[in-house]
């Protein structure tokens, strides 16, 4: 054991370089060799026989307060996932808020015993999903703090990583006895058909009331769940969904309540009132109601708010009923009108009680109907309406309004903790359709406006502490803002095109590329016309679209956009302010792409010396710089010398922005990629793993810097000879530089030297009619974008000839 003075001494660093390596190197082998021995440790502490055991908590999900019923359903189910020793997977089917949820919490709680684990999934998509599997693995590893894979996963904060980890601990032998609940599974996709029933439900949505755009379809995106099934054919799982699938369980199709009793006992429990069975108004809205449970529920919790008797209740319900009836003739089924009229009532009660809660609904509407918090809603900047501001101006107000609606049994609390900001709340997917069809008829145009400038003036700017994580919370949020803005505000005005701007920014960071054109260019046209062509913030849009452009290919379009922001900003703020330097900076990154060095290093060179003067040398967007003329060196293949400018970028980043800031996370899978063209493996390795696990958690498995970071490790695997493992990076990141670009990927920089690496792997591999179809495919796109006169588009010229002359041999 060697004591070191500091963690600067030259000598420490070495070693624990060494060490990381080392560690880089172990993998799987020495996690499956301490598992082993935890496992041993643990038999011989006779807790063998317990090892798969999680302790049984619902707090994933809202309970209803007492189950009525279903005992035929209850009984179905059981003997559904006890008929095979194998895998046992049940289907529960059936309407929106007939009960499939608190059928499966009743399942639970009555044969919890047969189970060791039993781990709820919400699986309204991918995301969800992935959240739900890591708290799962957070349980898991609470109970067996020895399993170093889930440890591992969880470290790495990587969701895919996450889910393959919890994956292999429910694989284990032995491990046979676990359920799995994958809840609210609304949007199927098995095989390459989306298996959704077109009900009177779904059709209701999308009507012209409550259209889905194609931004709100994305949100609600079709997925093969069985990509998040076990591999093992082991273990129970249930699925609860509103679609009809066939073909991977045994399926149990649920039905309104046929029981009169069921009802009456649902309504006395919500209401907490006793006697209904002899109640001949209380038994006539059980019979209105007609064994919809959360219909049942509803009416219970609103009369459990007021003295209204049953009768009262009645006539209202039939008042709205009939109010519906005429608004909506044709379009609601008989089901969806006795849930639409229950949460008229307590609409109009809140509205009596609370009138900001009332309000909220109607504005919930124009947000997605997941995690609305508290910051989100605090919009400050001018004038709202009164009811709005005086909700928002404190948490205890808020949560106020809040509290009402959850009591009416409309308003659900999330079980996501965000940090430093709040809990988020939710509401089910039959109330946001009730509150887009029903509250919102005629689309209210200030309403949406609203619902966008909260939206917008909570997406960070990219200098805040973990802004990524902020927006990706708020994504789904601006899909549907975003859908609203384009059908409803025809004017484009200040605000509009502030909005627009903010979108758009949004949009860019998150690699949504089209979106944030669509939005840049809608903010740019306002700009133009209110403000001014030369307008600072004109300006602003200028280059955001020109960094667009640049990272799609689109380089004359980049530079002459480039080249109007630098005059613009020269002329009103000067040669030495921030915002000319960023210009300057990024017409380098431009002429490096393009690969003409020598101006980039010009550019590189004042916006140094710039941002070092103003700034100083420590500052996140000198050292940015000196990332940027690191890569000029890598790509000029002066390795040394650009080791040196990475080093630096590093350390800096490392100590002013943290290890997991995207920014630090750039500079090292830049620096894993110079190893990898040094041979220097082992170093490669580590760093791009490491900048790859950051990526993912920061931004996304499909953002195209996590992309670049996969192709890196392609092209590190094929230097090894691993071609198998590389060929499979290259495929996910050309499949996801395809899905994020569409037909633009012939074009995309990034997405050519893909297909040129995935020649250079044929032609290894013997494969030349690959070999050729991906050079040919290459040399179109670099022909495009660089022209004929580039070095690699003449690189790629000569090796598509090579290998036509090697089929025209092997013929």
């Amino acid at each position: 054991m060697v004591k070191f003075a500091s963690s600067e001494d030259n000598e420490y660093k070495k070693i624990s370089g060494h060490l990381q390596l080392m560690a880089a190197e172990a993998g799987e082998k020495v996690r499956s060799s301490w598992e082993m021995e935890a496992r041993v440790d643990d038999a011989r502490n006779g807790v063998g026989s317990h090892t798969f055991n999680l302790p049984f908590s619902l707090s994933e999900v809202t309970e209803a307060t007492r189950f009525v019923g279903r005992k035929d359903e209850l009984l179905q189910l059981h003997r559904g996932l006890n008929t095979t020793q194998d895998r046992r997977v049940a289907i529960l089917h059936g309407l929106g808020g007939i009960g499939k949820t608190q059928l499966t919490i009743a399942y639970l709680k009555s044969y919890r015993a047969n189970y060791s684990a039993i781990i709820w999934l919400n699986a309204r998509d991918e995301t969800s999903l992935e959240q739900g599997f890591s708290i799962a693995a957070k349980k898991i590893l609470g109970q067996y703090p020895s399993l170093v894979s889930i440890r591992t996963a969880l470290d790495g904060q990587e969701p895919q990583g996450i889910v393959q980890a919890v994956k292999r601990w429910l694989d284990e032998p032995g491990n046979d006895r676990w359920l799995l609940v994958f809840d609210n599974y609304d949007n199927p996709k098995l095989g390459n058909e989306q298996q959704s029933e077109d009900t009177a439900e779904n059709r209701e949505s999308r009507t012209e009331g409550g259209s889905l755009s194609q931004a709100e379809a994305k949100a609600l995106k079709a997925f093969d769940i069985r990509l998040f099934f076990p591999d093992s054919y082991q273990g129970s799982i249930i699925i609860t969904t509103r679609a009809s699938i066939n073909g991977i369980g045994n399926s149990i199709f649920l039905r309104k309540l046929t029981d009169m009793s069921d009802g009456l006992e649902i309504l006395s429990s919500t209401s907490h009132r006793k006697d209904v069975t002899n109640d001949d108004a209380a038994v006539e809205l059980a019979r209105r109601l007609d064994g919809l449970p959360l219909a049942l529920a509803t009416a219970g919790a609103y009369l459990n708010q007021v003295s209204s008797s049953w009768v009262e209740y009645l006539e209202m319900y039939q008042t709205s009923w009939l109010r519906l009836l005429k608004t909506s003739p044709v379009l609601l089924s008989y089901e969806n009108r006795a849930l639409y009229s229950t949460w008229d009532i307590s609409y109009r009660q809140i509205e009596r009680k609370k009138p900001a809660a009332a309000m909220l609904l109607k504005l919930w509407a124009y947000f997605d109907k997941e995690d609305l918090w508290y910051e989100l809603l605090r919009y400050e900047y001018e004038e709202v309406p009164t009811w709005f501001a005086d909700m928002v101006v404190d948490r205890i107000s808020f949560n106020e309004v809040m509290r009402v609606l959850c009591d009416h049994g409309l308003v659900e609390v999330g079980s996501k903790e965000w940090g430093a900001e709040s809990r988020g709340y939710s509401v089910h997917d039959c109330v946001h359709s009730w509150m887009i069809s029903v509250l919102n008829a005629q689309q209210d145009a200030a309403m949406a406006q609203l619902a966008l400038c909260c939206v917008a003036q909570r997406i960070p700017n990219d200098d805040q502490p973990d802004y990524w994580l902020t927006q990706r919370r708020l994504l789904l949020h601006a899909d549907i803002c975003a859908s609203h803005m384009l059908r409803l505000v025809e004017r484009v005005d200040e605000k509009d095109s502030w909005t627009c701007f903010k979108f758009g920014c949004l949009y860019a960071d998150q690699g949504r590329h089209k979106a944030a054109e669509a939005m840049l260019d809608r903010a740019l046209q306002g700009y133009e016309e209110i403000l001014g062509p030369g307008h600072i913030v004109t300006l602003d849009i200028v280059n955001s679209l020109a960094i667009l452009c640049a990272g799609q290919g689109r380089y004359g379009e980049a530079e002459a956009m480039y080249d109007r922001a630098l005059q613009g900003y020269e002329k009103v703020l000067g040669p030495d302010h921030h915002s000319t330097l960023n210009v300057i900076n990024n017409s380098g990154n431009l002429y490096a792409r393009q690969g003409r060095y020598e101006e980039a290093d010009a550019m590189y060179n004042r916006a140094f010396q710039g941002f070092e003067k103003t700034l100083g040398p420590e500052h996140r967007k000198t050292l940015d710089i000196v990332h940027n003329v690191g890569a000029l060196y890598w790509m000029g293949g002066r390795y040394a010398e650009a080791e040196l400018m990475y080093d630096r970028a590093l350390r800096g980043k490392e100590k002013a922005l943290g290890l997991e800031h995207i920014s630090t996370l750039d500079t090292v899978n830049n620096l894993g990629s110079l190893y990898v063209g040094q041979g220097r493996f082992r170093e490669a390795e580590a760093m791009c793993d490491r900048a790859l696990l950051g990526e993912e958690k920061a931004l996304g498995a499909e953002h195209t810097s996590t992309l670049d970071t996969v192709n890196n490790i392609g092209l590190l695997f094929a230097k090894q000879g691993r071609h198998k493992d590389a060929e499979a990076m290259y495929d996910r990141a050309l499949q996801g530089y395809e899905k994020v670009f569409g037909p633009a990927v012939d074009t995309q920089p990034e997405a050519l030297f893909i297909l040129q690496n995935l020649g250079n792997l044929a032609v290894e591999l013997g494969d030349h009619g690959r070999a050729e179809d991906f050079y040919a495919r290459a040399l179109f796109g670099f022909e495009t974008v660089f022209g004929r006169e580039n070095k690699r588009y003449q690189k790629v010229s000569s090796q598509l000839r090579q290998v036509r002359a090697n089929i025209s041999q092997d013929t």
